[in-house]
């Protein structure tokens, strides 16, 4: 996969490069990557700030304006290139886009990305998948400060963790397939948690729902409940440094999985919210949640009928459904150096450059017009 030191060789590609986390990949590769010839961008939707990189400079970016779905579309992004990250994916736990959509883009389109990479030679295959695949399950089982090989019952129902699943064994299964030209296929998977940061559309969520209450937020999760969280920008380079070693490391780190994480302090996920929310002006009202956990559950299922109702008229999509209120009621933190031991991951952005980035950019969203 490497040529000469400090040539620019390689051409990857980057599916869901305009979303939340693949923006952070493509810029991050950009700035990282010395070797990078050519960068694909894969997206449904192009964003503008894509312009702004295909000036002219030592890495020709390349938009492609795709659908994941579409093999045929995806098989022509994919040809010539040497690694592919697939982030492309639908993140949906609110009920916006329909269990048949979720399974088609997360399912489908990971075995279309998977069955590209054999058909053209592609050999390294990153994948972005979700801490969801493993839990918090509906059973509100914690998992406290586990690793990749903790025993833990992964129970699902909602549609989005159900396809994380299903997408993240397809490509683990795929490693070692042979692609055109005889060599294996090379893949690996990696389990983000909670992701932070900026341009993180559920932080933007929680903060127009603050301001529309009076700059006020109210407990609803006891501050005992531990989550663990990683800011965009150390997710992206894990999946960079991934990409780089996955060559030399093919025997060690194909078909393995692997939890993102960094040095973010564990806290419920409201009082983690407030770290960069409350310099913001937003207040957390409460030190002990204001409804029973009985109450908030009938208020999310009633959130859920109320939904299912409407489907046919508008779209109403509330922050607390069941899964919701279940996956923010259920402790769930990691500690494992396993991505370091594997292939010397650590933190680029400290937790107090991560907070200030993150600060920095709730701050900026108080002048804009979204």
């Amino acid at each position: 996969m490497a040529g000469p030191a400090q040539v620019p060789t390689l051409v990857y590609l980057v599916t869901g490069g305009c979303g939340f986390l693949g923006e952070h990949i493509v810029r991050m590769l950009l700035e990282r990557e010395p070797r990078l010839r050519e960068l694909r961008v894969f997206d449904l939707h192009l964003s503008s700030w894509l312009e702004e990189l295909k000036t002219p400079g030592p890495v020709q970016v390349t938009a492609i304006q795709g659908d994941v779905t579409q093999a045929h579309e995806v098989a022509a992004a994919v040809a010539g290139s040497h690694v592919v990250i697939h982030t492309a994916g639908l993140v949906d736990v609110l009920g916006k886009a329909s269990p048949k959509a979720i399974h088609k883009v997360n399912v489908q389109g990971t075995q279309n990305v998977i069955e590209a990479c054999i058909q053209t030679g592609t050999q390294f295959l990153v994948y972005t998948s979700s801490m969801e695949v493993v839990g918090p399950n509906v059973k509100g089982h914690p998992f406290y400060r586990g690793n990749e090989d903790t025993p833990y019952e992964a129970v699902h129902r909602h549609p989005y963790p159900c396809s994380k699943a299903l997408a993240e064994k397809l490509v683990l299964e795929a490693n070692g397939r042979k692609v055109n030209g005889g060599l294996p296929l090379v893949t690996c998977a990696l389990r983000p948690m909670g992701i932070y940061g900026e341009g993180h559309q559920i932080m933007r969520d929680f903060y127009n729902q603050g301001l529309r209450f009076g700059g006020r937020l109210f407990r609803a999760v006891p501050a005992s409940v531990e989550h663990g969280r990683v800011y965009v920008g150390n997710v992206a380079w894990m999946h960079v440094l991934v990409a780089r070693e996955l060559e030399q490391r093919a025997a060690l780190m194909g078909g393995q999985v692997y939890f993102c994480y960094d040095k973010s302090p564990y806290k419920s996920y409201e009082d983690f919210n407030m770290e960069f929310l409350g310099p913001c002006g937003l207040r957390l009202i409460g030190t002990h949640p204001l409804l029973p956990y009985w109450l908030l559950m009938l208020l999310a299922t009633l959130n859920a009928l109320l939904q299912w109702l409407l489907h046919p008229l508008v779209l109403y999509t509330p922050l607390l459904n069941p899964y919701t209120l279940a996956m923010a009621n259920t402790t769930f933190t990691v500690s494992t150096n396993k991505a370091q031991r594997h292939f010397g991951y650590k933190p680029l952005f400290s937790w107090e450059e991560s907070k200030a980035r993150t600060i920095h950019w709730v701050q900026a969203l108080e002048g804009s017009a979204w």
